[in-house]
């Protein structure tokens, strides 16, 4: 009966700390979009701004630079041109990708949607200013919120 037990308790101590594992590494891939999302906007800003490329052709070759969950979301983005225009094509796309990002990373994503394709060069560029610069501030909060996560659970550690 006493291994029983102590079997019980090993494999909820194993299971809790693999599910506390797969936790922070969605934090540390949720970071690592941001970041690259950042990036990216950069030099799809430069593009709009120096190049004068279509959109679509920035999407594409973006998606080739790019990390595998946000380069998707600009294939995709790509993709849809084909049939739609760039708001609804980028929407479509950020709403059927598969990344670590919260709800309120996706809708700051989709108020990209709202200018691209709609406005002048210098509006486009403004909005992904604007959304470049709140991820910047989203990224500050996520990697604090990361550090006391981590520090709570080594804490908790410590305790036992």
């Amino acid at each position: 009966m006493q291994i029983l037990k102590f079997f019980m308790l090993l494999l909820i101590f194993i299971s809790s700390t693999l599910i506390g594992k797969c936790i922070s590494k969605k934090y540390a891939y949720r970071l690592e979009e941001l970041e690259e999302i950042k990036s990216i906007l950069n030099i799809f800003k430069s593009k709009i701004r120096f190049t004068y490329e279509p959109i679509p052709e920035i999407f594409k070759e973006i998606s080739n630079k790019a990390k595998a969950n946000i380069g998707d979301i600009f294939k995709k983005a790509e993709e849809n041109m084909r049939y739609l225009s760039a708001g609804e094509a980028w929407e479509k796309a950020v709403k059927t990708s598969e990344t670590n990002l919260t709800k309120e990373d996706t809708n700051v994503l989709l108020m990209l949607s709202k200018m691209l394709g709609q406005t002048d060069v210098e509006g486009q560029i403004s909005q992904i200013e604007i959304t470049r610069r709140i991820f910047g501030k989203t990224n500050k909060r996520s990697t604090e919120r990361k550090k006391i996560k981590m520090k709570n659970y080594i804490v908790g550690l410590e305790q036992q």
